[in-house]
């Protein structure tokens, strides 16, 4: 499943919104808030009912270029598929500039995406990947996504 941000588990289908449109131009793999008709940039996982934008698999895949469908914004309007989180799935979510180590705690911060859990914060996920990995802002993590709790 190589370029998806739904990663798993393999043997069932997720659960995904497909009935609303966005509300502006938002990049897929970022956490989104779902609204009575439209979903918003997500800027922190307490505000409404949270969700992971999906990736249009219509788009050619291309070489990781910008014709990627992980790479291609949504534009304000169009109908948004996106991720309902269960605990345990995996996915792949943009992140902010930062070094991770697996096992992490991540929340959601600005621009819809994952960045280290701080005292107080929700956690939503946990970091999936190899050890001590600086990653630039908007890049695509591995996480696993975790039973929200506030993080003492």
């Amino acid at each position: 499943m190589a370029n998806r941000i739904y990663t798993g588990p393999a043997d069932r289908q997720p659960k995904t919104i497909s009935d609303r449109t966005c509300a502006a131009s938002l990049l897929p793999g970022t956490f989104v808030s779902v609204l009575v008709g439209t979903v918003a940039q997500a800027t922190a996982p307490t505000a409404v009912r949270l969700a992971l934008l999906g990736e249009r698999d219509f788009y050619s895949t291309g070489q990781l270029d910008a014709n990627d469908p992980l790479k291609v914004a949504y534009a304000s309007g169009d109908t948004a598929v996106s991720y309902v989180l269960e605990p345990g799935q995996s996915y792949q979510v943009a992140c902010a500039a930062a070094t991770y180590t697996n096992g992490q705690e991540l929340t959601v911060a600005a621009s819809g995406r994952a960045a280290a859990a701080a005292s107080t914060n929700v956690v939503v996920a946990y970091y999936d990947g190899p050890n001590s990995v600086a990653r630039s802002a908007g890049d695509l993590i591995d996480v696993v996504i975790a039973p929200f709790y506030t993080k003492a």
